[in-house]
């Protein structure tokens, strides 16, 4: 599958580029039903195969409905790819939207679901764990913190959890999203059933930074190479 095979190129990059898979890693691939970790897994199971380090592979899904999302698809896809899926069911959604009726529940709902997810790799014996997020997370991230927080600052590709003792990657940063997108119909992909989906402040960013691109094109690929090059920062100093 040529898309697939253009996933894998970058997801190589990354890996080698960012040292973010060792000899004897047991990574969890943190499965939230979307295509961005679906593809993840994919991918990570294809590299697997030919990488020249020896790693394990487990999925791990949090079920943030309290156990009534349906699995079954992603659990069958899981099976084919030799990779067992844990489903962690969880009452995220009640305490979020029920409990706290947070007005911006995305936040608190990313913290809590994270915690779980890094709690039970430990539990499952990872020592990693990884997530989907692909350069235009990366970009959108980058743009809120600056919008909402006055701060300069987005994910990396590699961080070290101390707290948990979990090392977390995202194997997938040079990825745009639309390569996901392109294999995403070969994906069992859930409904996004979060009452906040499409009503978010990444969601303004994402069609921001859209409008953007097409008045000045190639300004997300701009950006993003200003991120990830430390030698192209020019700000104040610490004085």
């Amino acid at each position: 599958m040529q898309n697939l095979q253009k996933i894998l190129g970058k997801l190589r990059k990354a890996c080698e580029q960012y040292n973010l898979i060792k000899d004897g890693d047991v990574i969890a691939v943190g499965i939230s039903g979307g295509k961005d970790s679906l593809a993840l897994l994919t991918a990570l199971k294809r590299y697997q195969s030919f990488c020249d380090k020896k790693f394990d592979l487990v999925a791990i899904a949090i079920d943030l409905s309290g156990g009534k999302n349906d699995y079954s698809s992603i659990s069958d896809y899981c099976k084919s790819l030799d990779v067992t899926l844990n489903i962690i069911p969880s009452n995220v959604f009640e305490i979020v939207f029920d409990i706290r009726k947070e007005k911006n529940p995305c936040s608190l709902c990313a913290n809590l679901r994270r915690g779980l997810l890094n709690s039970n790799a430990k539990k499952l014996g990872c020592n990693k764990v990884a997530l989907g997020h692909h350069k235009d997370d990366l970009i959108e991230t980058f743009l809120l913190s600056l919008f909402f927080e006055g701060r300069l600052s987005t994910f990396k590709p590699k961080s070290y959890l101390s707290r948990v003792d979990i090392t977390v990657i995202r194997p997938l940063i040079f990825c745009d999203e639309q390569d996901i997108i392109n294999i995403s119909s070969s994906l069992p992909v859930l409904i996004n059933n979060c009452p906040a989906d499409k009503h978010t402040e990444r969601e303004n960013v994402k069609k921001l930074l859209e409008k953007l691109n097409e008045k000045f094109p190639d300004c997300k690929e701009k950006i993003f190479n200003a991120i990830i090059h430390t030698e192209r920062y020019n700000l104040f100093d610490k004085i």
